[in-house]
């Protein structure tokens, strides 16, 4: 690379093996390091810090040149994969010894942010899934079609739906929260998604059109799980969803350079299949990261107790994916029942924590890319597995929960595969094949007679050294080996006129010479070729041993499926037992009823927390919850969501007792900040998720809504949060929490008897206040707003100032409370029933509307007709 022509051979190879990468950082092996050239290098150096050089010219101007090496290349891929990069690792596949030209090189494997399966760049306890996704355009409707694959575990899901353009953007963006995907795969010339792709979450990959045929989608699938039709995997109707799953598996091959062995199965999902979780909602509950970013605490850090990192996964997975279909939970329940009944979960636990992770394992043999370290965990783990049956077992006399039932059979030990790796593996194996030391004494005959002839060099060298020193008279002569020269006879330079005849001098040193004999030179040729030859057999051996795995394949995923899920079922029956959680009821009935329900988090960080109830029946829909500020009214809306989704993932819940109907969806309205990258304000932010809710709750969701309408004037909020509130008792009907510094609308239950007035309790001493964060019921006194703002620190002369603007505030008022009721007539006279008639009033007046709307065709209507039409509504929308 020293010359200064303007293309090398190798720099020429390195140019067209680039051209196939544009966009991919290459590295390129040269010896001992992987070389990255011109932007490529530049980019690194910067991102990663290493040392950027140069080295040689291309077209007269300087070859940029950085390096990383070859032993040490994963943290750095690590973190390039982190930011989104991708890596072509270009490998030496010729001999250098018989090349004439440049060694034979080609990219062996593309890393990607999705299509990771190295330990080392992969995080322990989340999938990190790649996605392709298809849009379909008809008429006024988009078909959507997703295909997610997560390469580490083989787990294949499908998934169809449609929507129209308006509510395109907010189903995507459900639909990627939910599966979390590190790479999205979209069509090259895809217009649909232009506008807002940039606001979805995930690394966006373009690729070709023509990877979206859906014939050619539905052929590799069938290839993919070698089978001649998908009738019975129920994507019968599915047609976006098949182009986007030729799309993944195109590439997923492309960037692993050989077959998906592992992929065997296929799951298809539904949208009504989970409970709905928006990003405001996961955001606000904070499943598995803080409001701040942060990974503890949460609810999976605070269940998390899991001994296998499979079991870690699945359990962030059902906080995400919680089924609507009760039978599932109640099946985990039961489970954790028979668990605690048999006191099986301390010796579980410790049994598991000899478990590897079967699951990734297996991905890399079956991409044959597992390290010996992988095999001999997963002999070592396979082992255990006799001992977790008999504690499963154990759980089974008393009583007979399907899913442990389901367990017992799935963890049989696999004989022939434990067998295999019993015979071909060493007790500690090296880390490398390449180092040897990896295959089992007594597997391979060849191997072990290429070994003893290496072995016995030792022995060797010990009778030459005594038969030469009697042979010689020299006393003091040495036999040794070391790499760089070989075998070698040293005599000190005292003695060189005794050296016989036979030795031929081969390195002179200070004070002595060192020699080789026709005997040594015969032995020192058979012991180096025995041990080079060695090493190859083994590496032949070692790639044969991951084929032999290849039919184990299946067996082994069912496996690691059952370790993990009875690994999550442990963790949540520990953390049940140690928190006396209690284990739920979920009913047909359309209700919520929680007895001394408590925050699973902050019950964990507070030395005593209050419990309260919530009952919430078809009957009893909205709770308008008042209080001051820090009373705890956030903690108890946040604390019922959870025990809702607790009890729907199947665990034990904070609780005395609690019973559940059916839940489609949690909705969450709670705390909000300005987006200032997309241009909103607070106000707009607290809107577009207020109208989300309105357009999707159905009653049987659960909303939590907290201070709506605090963005915008006194007269305005209280305005819309009434209107919200009216919506969501007489429309919605959904199950509603409503918190609320707003005293005028606890006069809703007046109004509708579905809704009821619940407070958090204070009490004032002098100027001081005590939170009790008790739940009671009526309405709040008071809001306790300058007692607040005296324990965050505000200046006594400051609230001295505004305790007197108050009494001059409530002095003007026209009524005798506090707070001025914009809802009240002049005369104060409005009775309930008038007030209930005005709503009906605006409710009939607004379908009227409506339907005015609606029967107006604008395509059809002459220039006279549509100013008539316009009247009509303008007249209309006047009585509102």
């Amino acid at each position: 690379m020293a010359t200064s022509e303007t293309h090398t051979p190798m720099m020429r190879q390195y140019l067209t093996i680039k051209a196939d990468y544009p966009d991919t950082l290459v590295f390129y092996r040269m010896g001992d390091f992987y070389e990255l050239f011109f932007e490529d290098a530049e980019k690194v150096s910067r991102i990663l810090g290493i040392t950027l050089t140069q080295r040689g010219t291309s077209n007269g101007a300087p070859i940029k040149m950085a390096g990383v090496p070859f032993h040490s290349i994963e943290p750095y891929l690590a973190k390039l994969v982190k930011i989104g990069e991708s890596a072509a690792i270009c490998e030496q596949i010729g001999d250098p010894a018989t090349s004439k030209g440049p060694v034979e090189r080609k990219v062996m494997r593309v890393i990607t942010p999705g299509t990771l399966t190295d330990t080392d760049l992969l995080p322990e306890k989340a999938e990190r899934p790649l996605l392709a996704m298809c849009l379909l355009s008809q008429r006024k409707t988009i078909n959507i079609g997703l295909a997610w694959l997560s390469l580490a575990s083989g787990a294949l899901k499908l998934m169809e739906f449609s929507t129209d353009e308006k509510s395109l953007q907010a189903r995507l963006q459900q639909e990627l929260e939910r599966i979390s995907p590190a790479e999205v795969l979209v069509s090259a010339g895809g217009l649909l998604l232009e506008e807002f792709r940039h606001e979805l979450p995930g690394k966006f990959s373009e690729v070709p059109d023509w990877h979206f045929d859906l014939k050619q989608g539905q052929k590799s699938l069938q290839d993919q799980l070698a089978t001649s039709t998908l009738t019975g995997f129920g994507v019968e109707n599915f047609g976006a969803a098949l182009g986007a799953a030729g799309a993944l598996l195109r590439y997923a091959e492309s960037t692993q350079g050989r077959g998906l062995k592992h992929v065997n199965s296929l799951s298809v999902e539904s949208e009504n299949e989970f409970i709905g979780l928006d990003t405001a909602t996961r955001r606000n509950l904070e499943l598995t990261e803080t409001l701040r970013g942060q990974e503890s605490p949460t609810l999976f850090s605070l269940l998390d107790h899991c001994r296998t990192a499979m079991g870690s996964r699945l359990l962030r997975h059902w906080l995400h994916h919680a089924r609507r279909e009760q039978q599932i939970a109640r099946s985990r329940h039961q489970a954790i029942d028979a668990l605690l009944q048999a006191d099986a979960t301390t010796g579980l636990s410790n049994t598991l924590t000899s478990i590897p992770d079967i699951e990734r394992i297996t991905t890399r043999i079956a991409l044959l890319s597992a390290r010996p370290r992988d095999l001999s965990a997963l002999r070592d783990g396979v082992q255990h597995l006799g001992t977790v049956r008999s504690y499963v077992a154990m759980c089974l006399k008393n009583n007979e929960p399907r899913l442990l039932s389901q367990s017992l059979i799935d963890l049989a030990t696999p004989a022939e595969c434990l067998d295999l790796l019993e015979r071909a593996l060493m007790p500690q194996p090296a880390t490398m094949v390449r180092d040897g030391g990896v295959i089992a004494a007594g597997f391979d005959t060849e191997l072990d007679e290429l070994r003893s002839l290496s072995e016995n060099a030792g022995q060797f060298l010990i009778d030459l050294e005594t038969s030469e020193r009697a042979r010689t008279g020299i006393a003091n002569l040495r036999v040794e080996y070391n790499k760089v020269h070989g075998f070698y006879i040293e005599v000190t330079n005292g003695q060189a006129d005794k050296v016989p005849d036979n030795y031929r001098r081969r390195q002179t040193l200070k004070n002595a010479e060192r020699y080789i004999t026709p005997e040594l030179k015969a032995f020192e040729d058979k012991a180096l070729s025995a041990q080079e030859r060695a090493l190859v057999r083994e590496k032949v051996l070692y790639e044969k041993l991951l084929q032999d795995l290849l039919p184990h394949i299946q067996t082994l995923q069912t496996i690691a499926h059952a370790v993990a899920q009875l690994d999550a079922l442990v963790s949540l029956a520990d953390h049940a037992m140690k928190n006396n959680w209690c284990a739920p009821q979920l009913v047909a009935e359309p209700v919520l009823d929680i007895v001394q329900g408590r925050h699973p988090v902050v019950e964990n960080q507070i030395e005593r927390f209050i419990a309260n109830d919530c009952q919430l029946s078809a009957d009893r829909k909205l709770l308008l919850i008042t209080g001051p500020n820090m009373g705890g009214k956030s903690t108890f809306m946040r604390q019922t969501a959870l025990i809702t989704l607790l009890a729907y993932i199947g665990s034990y819940v904070p609780a005395t007792q609690a019973s559940i109907g059916p839940i489609d969806r949690i909705f969450t309205r709670i705390g909000a900040a300005d987006d200032l990258a997309g241009g909103r304000s607070t106000f707009m932010v607290e809107m577009t998720e207020s109208a989300a809710i309105l357009h999707g709750a159905t009653e049987n969701s659960l909303v939590l809504m907290d201070e709506v309408g605090r963005g915008t004037s006194t007269f305005d909020g209280l305005a819309l949060a009434w209107a919200i509130a009216r919506h969501l008792i007489m429309t919605s009907k959904s199950f509603t929490l409503f918190a609320t510094h707003y005293f005028e609308l606890t006069q809703l239950p007046d109004i509708h008897p579905s809704a009821e007035n619940v407070h958090l309790s204070a009490i004032e001493h002098k100027e001081n206040i005590v939170f009790l964060h008790a739940v009671q019921s009526g309405p709040a006194s008071q809001s306790y707003g300058l007692q607040v703002a005296q324990l965050a620190g505000i200046p006594q002369p400051v609230i001295r100032a505004a305790r007197k603007h108050l009494a001059d505030l409530e002095a003007q008022s026209l009524l005798s409370t506090p707070q001025f009721d914009l809802f009240a007539s002049s005369s104060g006279t409005n009775t309930a029933e008038e007030i209930e008639a005005s709503t009906i009033s605006e409710l009939v007046q607004d379908s009227a509307l409506l339907l005015a709307i609606d029967d107006i065709d604008p395509d059809a209507m002459t220039p006279r007709e549509a100013l008539e039409a316009l009247y009509k509504l303008k007249a209309l929308a006047k009585h509102e």
